[in-house]
């Protein structure tokens, strides 16, 4: 509880100093070099025109890394940026595309996007993912042993889609749309004698639900208060979001009926005048307050809207009814012109097993790490970022993405 009030009074914290006047801006672009930018001064090339607000940047980088949840990971991502409005009025409209391969046999393509309107008079979420991949799967509670991990072989296919209308100043009210199908579940070695006894299908056998494939299907309510510098990477602002989820029983093939509440925070405290050194600050909490979920879709590390949570843990390592997460981020840069910065992280993640009597809090699984970052854009104050992570039991992890993890 002391991490809840800890995390909540630098959230009121940040809204009391930044909600009363406009967001300073930033430091001037002309004082930052991005990596086009040191390239174009190698080849002795001019700057490019300038650009129109309409205008679509792209980048595209390298994923290489491995974690905990996919062994040796290769793949691409690419980024889509463009102001759709005014920049002055309009925040910047971006969009993740990434696809890797993996020793672990997973192929995994996801798109992930916001969407602001001119004047933000509109926002549009989408979450996306089709892929074939896999998951150790463990029993509830922050205190599973490692050695009960069970490799899981599925499909999954999520279409989270979700529309926003501002209703004041950084104030936004939406609903939307929300499936999560996992396809063809079965053991990684159909010889593994230990697969009968699987916390998937014990869960799945206890609350009625299919062992071969899970759905859900329904629709959310959401509120969001937004106000941060930037939509990428900010500088100063604070964001606040919560929704309510309804997955109904027979919809869209929905196994279950269960309804959830989800809420997420995150502050950036400049720590000078640019912002560029800072501390960010992200705590969210997930509860299934009415129903039986599927076991995939119970709250659990790493599924998060990025996946960005919980560095060091693989997906689902930690699963439970409720979940709670903090995380706190030290941010600067490394040389003068912002070209190169570093991380440091620290995380926690507690989740509940209700058939144990386990509470929140009863046990903790922490991570903490570090990074680099290089500037992609100054533009739009996108990175590419390299990160290692290291969390309790050996867990650990090495990353390499486009934006920072919130």
């Amino acid at each position: 509880m002391r991490l809840i009030t800890l995390v909540a009074a630098l959230l009121l914290w940040s809204a009391a100093s930044l909600w009363a006047q406009p967001t300073p801006p930033a430091e001037s672009l002309d004082e930052e070099i991005d990596l086009p930018e040191l390239i174009r001064a190698w080849r002795q090339k001019p700057p490019p025109p300038e650009k129109e607000p309409g205008h679509k940047a792209f980048i595209v980088a390298p994923v290489i890394g491995s974690n905990p949840s996919s062994g040796f990971l290769i793949g691409a991502a690419g980024q889509m940026t463009m102001f759709r409005g005014d920049p002055s009025t309009t925040s910047i409209t971006s969009g993740i595309a990434s696809l890797t391969v993996s020793s672990k046999k997973q192929f995994v393509f996801n798109v992930r996007f916001d969407s602001f309107s001119d004047g933000n008079q509109w926002l549009i979420e989408g979450d996306n993912r089709f892929q074939s991949t896999s998951q150790d799967v463990y029993g509830f509670g922050s205190d599973t042993a490692s050695s009960s991990a069970l490799a899981t072989d599925y499909g999954f296919v999520r279409v989270h889609e979700t529309v926003f209308r501002k209703v004041a100043r950084d104030f936004y009210v939406g609903g939307g749309f929300l499936f999560d199908s996992h396809t063809d579940v079965r053991p990684a070695d159909p010889s593994d004698p230990n697969w009968p006894g699987s916390a998937y299908l014990a869960y799945s056998e206890q609350h009625g639900l299919p062992t071969n494939s899970q759905q859900s299907a329904g629709f959310g309510v959401n509120v969001l208060f937004n106000h941060r510098d930037n939509e990428i990477s900010p500088r100063r602002g604070w964001i606040v979001s919560s929704k309510y989820r309804w997955s109904f029983e027979g919809f869209l093939a929905g196994d279950s009926a269960w309804q959830e509440f989800a809420a997420d925070a995150r502050a950036y405290l400049p720590l000078d005048p640019s912002g560029r050194y800072r501390i960010a600050v992200w705590s969210y909490t997930a509860l299934v307050t009415k129903g039986v979920a599927p076991y995939f879709d119970v709250p659990a590390t790493v599924m998060d809207t990025y996946g960005r949570s919980a560095r060091g843990y693989q997906d689902g390592r930690y699963r439970g009814e409720r979940l709670v997460y903090g995380e706190a981020e030290y941010r600067g840069p490394l040389m003068s012109n912002g070209l190169l910065g570093m991380v440091a992280f620290a995380t926690m993640t507690t989740v509940s097993n209700s058939q144990t009597a386990e509470k929140l809090f009863d046990s903790l699984a922490p991570s903490a790490g570090g990074g680099l970052r290089l500037l992609l854009s100054k533009r739009s104050k996108t990175n590419l970022c390299f990160d290692l992570a290291w969390g309790k039991d050996g867990a650990k992890g090495v990353y390499l993405a486009i934006q920072d993890a919130f």
